[in-house]
């Protein structure tokens, strides 16, 4: 792993319980992602020091049961994203069906707009969000996937300043979505799931501020 620097100023975010140098995680998984998505996710504590977004592609036409069938496994909250609401540390918001994903200071924020790249919600948007307005306070995780949404998310986090990560391509289910985002030469960390959760604690852990 490279050192990372910082290219952009913190400033000071209205986010439920921050704790630590990072206020929110933002995680994009597609084709694959459900195992990718219990396996990073799992080792996480039920007191992570962060909020976690999630966008998993999936079908528009039906409604999701993601949330619930994450929430039997992991041992953080888990809630399926409703507008307007405040993100709280050890808490997992995942995108509806149809609906882009979007942070904002303090709050999560649901888009009916256009589709990108022929998907709604877009992992890129997400990104594009995070970047804008939590800098070098945010850490952009992608796991398996087909395409190439999240690319270009990874490279306005890493501009910002913040953390990218990315499952290893060549051990991951669906290779297209982490590699297109290596590919940008601005993820800071590939790993097979195996480690990826414990680089992120550890990440959380350092003692910098």
């Amino acid at each position: 792993m490279s050192e990372r620097k910082s290219t952009a100023t913190s400033t000071p975010h209205d986010v439920a319980q921050p704790h630590g140098k990072y206020d929110i995680v933002a995680v994009g998984s597609s084709a694959g992602g459900l195992n990718s998505l219990f396996q990073f996710l799992g080792p996480l504590p039920p007191d992570f020091p962060s909020s976690i977004l999630v966008v998993q592609h999936i079908s528009p036409e039906h409604p999701s049961h993601l949330a619930e069938v994450l929430g039997r496994k992991l041992n953080m909250k888990v809630r399926q994203a409703a507008d307007g609401e405040r993100m709280i540390a050890g808490t997992v918001y995942v995108a509806p069906p149809n609906l882009h994903l979007l942070a904002e200071p303090g709050s999560v924020r649901l888009l009916g707009s256009p589709a990108v790249h022929y998907l709604r919600p877009s992992i890129d948007l997400l990104f594009d969000s995070v970047a804008v307005n939590f800098g070098d306070r945010s850490v952009g995780v992608i796991l398996s996937g087909t395409g190439r949404d999240g690319a270009s998310g990874v490279r306005a986090i890493k501009m910002a300043g913040g953390v990218t990560m990315a499952e290893d391509p060549s051990k991951a289910e669906f290779s297209a979505m982490p590699y297109a985002a290596v590919a940008t030469g601005c993820v800071d960390i590939v790993l097979p799931l195996s480690k990826l959760a414990d680089s992120l604690i550890d990440l959380f852990n350092a003692k910098h501020v």
